[in-house]
């Protein structure tokens, strides 16, 4: 199946995700790279599901490398999981073959070599509770993103779908498992989300205003930068790092990440002050 211009015939139209914000590194190099790759693996006819386990193979193959000191094998391992990682959910889309167990395998084969990497980052450095801290970091970062992403999508009545459950024993399995591992962290922060957009909404009755208000709260500033801090950017800075032989400042720039945080979150807030009460 070939690649064409063509956007009205070409297998891959329509099937970008919905990205409320836009990550550069995804749309400016993994992105195209990953276009160029599905339709080999359309033609192969690779399911989703074999390129998720790969990419997750190739992440802990990277974690080993960098685990023994080889940082710029390290390096390009993980760059490879990074374009197999954002080809899966394109192959899955383009094929039809959207899955709830995909889904779930995807998220959770990222938190394992995620964890992964940053344990053999702790080897490497000799500062295991710093790379432990950017792990947290990372997931953090990671949990907020999704979660208000999906928020906003809801806001703007374009929730994301779940695929139909196929009630398979793995499925269960990995459900049960992302339940456990993330689903604290979605209720944290979806539910401190609303809670501070309720306060602002406090005593307004008008369902026009109350909508402004909610689309002005989830604005594209916070979700921009929450995009680029996304695991394609993070794996491609940790790249740069152990390239530049530096792999103990990556942890640090996670961290330094959080800083913006509470301060986005009080612009959202005076955003949507200033749309309930009609400012411009």
């Amino acid at each position: 199946m070939a690649v064409t211009t063509d956007k009205a015939t070409s297998p891959l139209a329509g099937a970008e995700k919905d990205r409320p914000a836009t990550e550069l590194v995804v749309a400016w190099v993994f992105g195209p790279l990953s276009r160029l790759l599905v339709p080999v693996l359309l033609r192969l006819r690779m399911p989703p599901a074999v390129v998720v386990l790969a990419h997750a193979a190739i992440g802990l193959a990277g974690a080993l490398l960098l685990a023994r000191g080889e940082l710029v094998g390290a390096a390009l391992l993980l760059q490879a999981k990074t374009l197999l990682d954002n080809a899966d959910g394109l192959l899955a889309r383009v094929s039809g073959r959207v899955t709830l167990l995909g889904r779930y395998l995807d998220t959770e084969a990222d938190l394992l070599v995620n964890a992964a990497v940053f344990a053999a980052l702790g080897a490497e450095t000799g500062e295991p509770w710093l790379a432990f801290a950017g792990f947290v970091a990372a997931t953090m970062l990671l949990g907020i993103d999704f979660n208000l992403s999906e928020v906003q999508r809801r806001a703007h009545g374009r929730a994301t779908p779940d695929p139909t459950r196929s009630g398979g024993r793995v499925e269960r399995a990995l459900e049960a498992a992302y339940r456990v591992v993330f689903g604290p962290q979605d209720r944290l922060v979806r539910t401190a989300s609303g809670r501070r957009l309720a306060r602002v909404l406090a005593g307004e009755a008008a369902p026009a205003l109350e909508r402004r208000a909610t689309l002005a709260y989830h604005d594209r500033l916070t979700l921009a930068f929450l995009a680029n801090t996304g695991l394609s950017t993070q794996l491609a800075v940790l790249g740069i790092c152990l390239v530049a032989g530096v792999p103990h400042v990556y942890p640090w720039l996670l961290l330094a990440c959080l800083v913006p945080l509470p301060f986005l979150q009080l612009r959202r807030e005076r955003l949507a002050r200033r749309a309930l009460h009609g400012a411009a």
